[in-house]
C-alpha cells in the first residue's frame, strides 16, 4: 500500500475532528470544568485538526466577549487532561483518547483584514475603474 504525498487531512482525520470539536463543545457548554475563567467564558470551538495517528487534537477556539484571549487558551491548556477524560464518554470507538491542545483561532481576525482591504478606498477605486481598460 503506498502512502498519499498530499499533505492534506484525510477523511478520516476529518470526520475525528469534528467528533472531538463536538465533544470538546458538549463538555463546556455543561460547564464540568471548574474554572472561574472558562464558566463565565462563552468559548467558540471552531475547529479541531487532528494528527495523522489520531493522538493528538488541536483544537482550535475564541472566546467571545474577552480581551485577553491568552488567559482562556491557559486555563484551557491548563484542564486539557480533565477534559480528555470527559470526552471518552462520547468517543468510545477510538482506540486511543487524543490528547487535546488549545489554540487561539485567529481566522475570524484574518477574515476582518481581508474584509477592511477590500472595502478600502484604492481597492474600490480599482474595482470600479476595471472596465475602462478596452
Amino acid at each position: 500500500m503506498t502512502k498519499a504525498t498530499s499533505s492534506a487531512p484525510s477523511q478520516r482525520m476529518l470526520r475525528v475532528g469534528e467528533q472531538v470539536r463536538a465533544a470538546i463543545t458538549q463538555v463546556l457548554q455543561r460547564g464540568e470544568v471548574r474554572d472561574d475563567l472558562i464558566e463565565k467564558t462563552v468559548i467558540s470551538v471552531s475547529e479541531v485538526r487532528m494528527s495523522p495517528d489520531l493522538k493528538i487534537a488541536t483544537a482550535y477556539v475564541t472566546p467571545l466577549g474577552v480581551p485577553d484571549h491568552h488567559t482562556v487558551i491557559e486555563a484551557l491548556n491548563r484542564h486539557a487532561k480533565f477534559i480528555r477524560g470527559r470526552l471518552g464518554g462520547q468517543l468510545r470507538q477510538m482506540k486511543y483518547m487524543p490528547e487535546v491542545r488549545f489554540r487561539d483561532d485567529t481566522s475570524f481576525d484574518n477574515y476582518k483584514k481581508i474584509d477592511e482591504l477590500l472595502r478600502s478606498p484604492e481597492v474600490q477605486r480599482d474595482l470600479d475603474g476595471e472596465g475602462d481598460d478596452e
